[in-house]
């Protein structure tokens, strides 16, 4: 079985990665870091007009009537541009709650207890896709670790128990996003770096970490794309460890690439790293994908 991308979906992951480009430029990220971070409308109807919110809805409802393994595309593309605002929530709402396809509504959802950019939303649901909405008027606001995701946490007994498969898988794929740009961050900025008169990418250990760094993505794409295929919730969890290990792992290593100038206000790499680790709280954590995972190997033992 193949599992190449057909030229459609190039096509798609490629207009994505365009559209990010031009209305979530570097002097806009830039700017969303003065003060406290506000949702862009501007990026959001953009992003809403080109379909991703529509992306699954049937054509005859309006939408773009793609599938499951596109919209990993696209989010991975988001992911990579460190997008703003609960895109993943929004996407899943659908469908399911009014003027959430075109953009006109903003819905966040509670992930693990957390609510990420409520003060922009216009509906919180619950965990589950298409949860019904909840009340989180007593959400206490959190110090977000990172800056362009405000956080919020939910009273005791609003969050349902279990997690969404659909929303790991693309929170997964978003985290191949930034896996995948920390890995081509590093590998150009050990070209441009020279100690000692040759690139800093010339001396083994930094080959090394580059390398290690492409594999763990390349892995992680695999799982991701493989679960967008099959929707089985054992690989979701399965992808949404390795994504999280490439997307953390990648960015630390990237740091150690970049040394000192990558803890710099200006370099993106520490704001990628600060994602990653924000994503990899969100469901299913990792002892929670683990447990999935040996629930399954058990199972396939007996």
């Amino acid at each position: 079985m193949r599992f190449q991308l057909t030229d459609d979906q190039r096509v798609l992951k490629a207009a994505t990665r365009e559209l990010v480009e031009r209305v979530w430029p570097a002097e806009a990220l830039r700017a969303a870091l003065e003060g406290a971070p506000a949702l862009d409308r501007r990026v959001w109807t953009a992003l809403a007009e080109a379909g991703v919110f529509a992306l699954r809805l049937p054509e005859a409802e309006g939408g773009v009537g793609l599938g499951r393994a596109e919209a990993v595309l696209v989010f991975e593309e988001l992911g990579r541009a460190l997008a703003p605002g609960p895109l993943v929530a929004t996407h899943l709402a659908a469908g399911v709650v009014p003027g959430a396809a075109t953009g006109d509504r903003v819905v966040a959802r509670v992930d693990g207890g957390l609510v990420a950019w409520l003060a922009a939303a216009d509906v919180v649901v619950a965990e589950a896709a298409g949860g019904a909405p909840v009340d989180a008027s007593g959400a206490v606001t959190l110090r977000s670790l990172d800056p362009l995701t405000p956080l919020h946490r939910v009273p005791a007994g609003v969050e349902p128990a279990g997690w969404d498969a659909e929303a790991a898988l693309l929170v997964a794929a978003e985290q191949l996003g930034t896996a995948a740009r920390v890995t081509d961050l590093a590998v150009r900025y050990a070209k441009e770096r020279e100690q000692f008169g040759r690139p800093v990418g010339a001396f083994q250990a930094v080959k090394h970490l580059c390398a290690d760094m492409l594999v763990r993505t390349e892995l992680a794409r695999a799982a991701v794309y493989g679960a967008a295929v099959t929707g089985d919730r054992t690989e979701v969890a399965g992808a949404k460890l390795l994504a999280d290990d490439a997307a953390v792992r990648g960015a630390r290593d990237c740091l150690q690439v970049y040394g000192g100038m990558g803890f710099t206000w200006e370099a993106d790499v520490h704001l990628h790293l600060k994602r990653a680790w924000v994503r990899a709280r969100m469901r299913p954590r990792a002892t929670e994908a683990e447990e999935v995972q040996a629930q399954a190997l058990t199972a396939a033992s007996l």
